[in-house]
């Protein structure tokens, strides 16, 4: 199947998600993007650009621990939300900028990347225990059966070439916003860099999906 078949057929699939899932989407987007310049235009001219910013941290927070209560599971885009809005109280109690309090996820997008990028380099690829956390999700079947080829040399570069993608792409994100952040204002960040951040996780997701498919189909193209 040629790329532009595998892009059609994931796009389809996107779409059709989307349309079964398009008020929970309507609603992340009103939670995470709306909300907080909405509470940030109000709150800045009355407790300053700070405390206007951890204002606007409380809808995404307590829509976070909503969907963790609900789920009892925890994703990747989860993780990095909660954790930066935690960062980011931390940052105020001990004096933190605005500046550094509006990067609140985008400095633990960057610890995730650097975390790519040295298991990459040391030859023990984070994307691993993730992909294994995927496949035991869908059955133990599946799991075992990764675990039994996980050692093979086109399973090995598979992975491999996904965590240097991640990373880099992370660690893209991460230094994009910082010169964002300290170069635009701060109302126009906290639009354009959720935005950002969106795209970047959904472009490396979609491109995780097209490479695997690839790599899956060449390597039994080879086998045969």
């Amino acid at each position: 199947m040629s790329a532009v078949a595998l892009e059609t057929n994931g796009m389809g699939k996107f779409m059709t998600w989307l349309r079964r899932n398009w008020l929970r989407v309507s609603l992340d987007l009103a939670v995470n993007f709306v909300a907080p310049v909405l509470i940030f235009d109000w709150a800045q001219p009355l407790y300053g650009e700070t405390r206007a910013l951890l204002a606007s941290t409380v809808p995404p927070l307590l829509w976070g621990v909503g969907s963790f209560a609900k789920e009892r599971k925890v994703d990747a885009l989860s993780v990095i939300a909660l954790a930066g809005i935690a960062l980011s109280l931390l940052m105020f109690v001990g004096g933190g900028s605005p500046q550094l309090i509006a990067l609140k996820e985008k400095l633990v997008t960057l610890l995730f990347a650097f975390a790519f990028l040295g298991s990459a380099m040391i030859g023990k690829p984070l994307i691993y225990p993730l992909a294994r956390a995927t496949m035991a999700r869908q059955s133990k079947e599946a799991a075992d059966s990764f675990d039994l080829r996980r050692d093979e040399a086109p399973v090995r570069h598979t992975v491999t070439v996904m965590t240097w993608v991640w990373g880099l792409g992370l660690l893209a994100d991460g230094l994009v916003s910082i010169l964002l952040v300290y170069s635009a204002p701060m109302r126009l960040y906290l639009i354009v860099g959720p935005i950002l951040g969106y795209i970047t996780v959904g472009g490396l997701a979609g491109w995780t999906f097209l490479y695997r498919r690839y790599r899956t189909r060449k390597v039994a193209a080879e086998r045969t």
